[in-house]
């Protein structure tokens, strides 16, 4: 019995089935990719949709030349008081301080000064009465004088720029003092040579020189000596 004869396929049959193993090695490489691909664009959207912080800078205000907790702040717009309304302290029924209830000292950073070293001067006042009460602190009011004897070298409002006021409430009992010193450049001072560069220097080799400063119309009550080297 004779074996039958087998047919070989078409052309056109391998043409498909090479097109079919084609589109199945396409398929493969395809999802290769897409594993490969996928998480680096999903970071990069998450990237995208991210916003970036951005550090705004805040505005510091300057320090206060006579710390209180009450010291009248600037006002900006947003919260400047309507048009005749009454000030907090006399809201409160404060008043303003009596002198006598008020001391006043100069104060030095040092009790002597060696040759080149310039004192630093501030103000320490007092509440000795029994209530709370106002006082202006501003530089409008403050005087330093220092002296060697009878003779005045230096005054602090001869060369004066720029004077502010400044009410601040001090409760009874309490002592503040003035944050910023002022310095002495240890020379002569005097409303005509402001601008000098060379005003008569302080003596030194152990000069004694006093200290006496007023504020809100308070003198103080006694001189701060120190020594010039």
């Amino acid at each position: 019995m004779s074996e039958p004869v087998r047919r070989r396929p078409s052309p056109a049959v391998y043409r498909r089935r090479r097109l079919v193993l084609l589109l199945a090695v396409l398929l493969v490489i395809a999802g290769i990719v897409l594993l490969v691909w996928q998480p680096w664009n999903a970071r990069a959207a998450e990237t995208e949709r991210t916003p970036t912080s951005v550090s705004t800078p805040t505005a510091t205000p300057s320090g206060s030349p006579m710390p209180s907790p009450s010291a009248d702040a600037p006002e900006t717009d947003a919260d400047a008081p309507v048009a005749d309304a009454p000030d907090e302290a006399e809201a409160a029924g404060i008043a303003e301080c009596e002198r006598s209830a008020i001391e006043v000292t100069g104060v030095t950073d040092k009790t002597s000064y060696a040759a080149g070293e310039k004192p630093q001067l501030t103000i320490s006042l007092a509440n000795t009465g029994a209530v709370a009460c106002t006082l202006n602190v501003g530089t409008t009011t403050q005087v330093f004088t220092i002296s060697s004897g009878d003779d005045v070298w230096w005054r602090s409002t001869d060369c004066q720029t720029e004077p502010s006021d400044q009410t601040v409430t001090i409760d009874a009992g309490q002592s503040v003092t003035s944050v910023t010193p002022l310095v002495w450049d240890r020379t002569r001072s005097s409303v005509s040579t402001c601008g000098d560069t060379d005003r008569q220097t302080a003596p030194g080799g152990g000069s004694s020189f006093h200290l006496k400063v007023s504020i809100g119309g308070v003198d103080s009550s006694e001189s701060t000596q120190f020594m010039l080297y």
